[in-house]
C-alpha cells in the first residue's frame, strides 16, 4: 500500500481561516499563519490554502496572507482561489506555492488545465472539484458550492485528467463539516474513473474515518480535513500513530 498523506486545509476569507457546514454558515477560526506553522511543525504532509471567496467575488487571490504562510512552513503548499489564467499560476507560485489548485476557473475554461500543465508540469496542477448529489447524480458545483454547473462529476474528473491535471481534490458538499465520515461512494466512483492521485475532502469527524477511508478505498492517496484539526479534536501526530496501529502506511 502506498504511503498515505494527511493534509490540513486552510479556508481563508479576508485573511482569516474560517469553517462552515455544507459550505454554509461560515465562522472565524484562527490566523492562517499560526495554523499553517502549527501543522508544518506537527508532521502534516502538505498544506492546502484556499481563498474561498476569490472566485465568487470575481477577484484575484489575496497574496499577503499566502506569502506570510509560505514563509512559516516547510511542507508542500497547494494554493487555490481565483485562479483563472496562467498568469495567476505564476503569481501564487512566486508567493511560495508548490502546486496550484484550479476549480471555477477550469470550469469556465478547461484549457486552463492544459495550459498550466504545459507551462509548469502536471505535478503542479491540482483539479479541485466540489460535488453534490442532485437527482441521484454526482454533480459539479462552482463558486464555492453555490452554483450547479449541470456537469456530471465523474465525466469532469476524467476530462481533467486527460487535459493534464496531476492530482484531484474531491470535495463532497454533502458531507462537508458534518463529521460523519468521508463520502465513500463518491470517492469510489472517482477512483474507478481516474489513475492520478485522489485526495478525499469533506466529512472527517475522527481518526476512525481516516482509517475507514484508506481501508475501504486503497486507491485514495490522501485525506484532507479542516475542523477536526483546527479545533484540536485530533492532532496530526496522534492520527498518524492511530493509522500505523491500524496497518495503514503513513509518513
Amino acid at each position: 500500500m502506498i504511503t498515505k498523506r494527511i493534509i490540513p486545509c486552510l479556508d481563508v476569507r479576508d485573511g482569516r481561516v474560517v469553517k462552515g457546514v455544507n459550505f454554509e454558515g461560515i465562522a472565524d477560526v484562527s490566523s492562517p499563519v499560526e495554523l499553517g506553522k502549527l501543522y508544518s511543525d506537527s508532521g502534516a504532509d502538505e498544506l492546502v490554502f484556499y481563498d474561498i471567496t476569490a472566485s465568487s467575488d470575481g477577484r484575484q487571490l489575496f497574496t499577503d496572507a499566502l506569502k506570510a504562510v509560505a514563509e512559516q512552513i516547510f511542507i508542500p503548499l497547494t494554493v487555490g482561489g481565483g485562479i483563472n489564467a496562467v498568469e495567476d499560476f505564476d503569481r501564487v507560485l512566486k508567493c511560495g506555492a508548490d502546486k496550484v489548485s484550479v476549480n471555477s476557473g477550469a470550469l469556465k475554461n478547461p484549457e486552463l488545465i492544459r495550459e498550466g500543465a504545459r507551462k509548469y508540469g502536471s505535478q503542479c496542477v491540482v483539479l479541485s472539484v466540489d460535488v453534490k448529489r442532485v437527482d441521484g447524480q454526482f454533480r459539479v458545483f462552482a463558486k464555492g458550492g453555490r452554483e450547479d454547473t449541470g456537469l456530471n462529476a465523474i465525466e469532469w474528473v476524467k476530462r481533467g485528467q486527460s487535459l493534464g491535471a496531476g492530482e484531484l481534490v474531491v470535495n463532497s458538499i454533502d458531507t462537508d463539516g458534518v463529521k460523519q465520515g468521508f463520502d465513500l461512494p463518491l470517492l469510489e466512483a472517482v477512483c474507478e474513473a481516474v489513475t492520478i492521485p485522489v485526495i478525499a475532502s469533506g466529512g472527517a469527524g475522527g481518526m476512525a474515518h481516516f482509517a475507514a477511508l484508506f481501508k475501504t478505498i486503497p486507491q485514495v492517496d490522501a485525506g484532507l480535513a479542516a475542523s477536526i484539526f483546527h479545533f484540536g479534536e485530533v492532532t496530526i501526530p496522534e492520527l498518524k500513530q492511530y493509522l500505523r496501529g491500524n496497518g495503514i502506511n503513513v509518513r
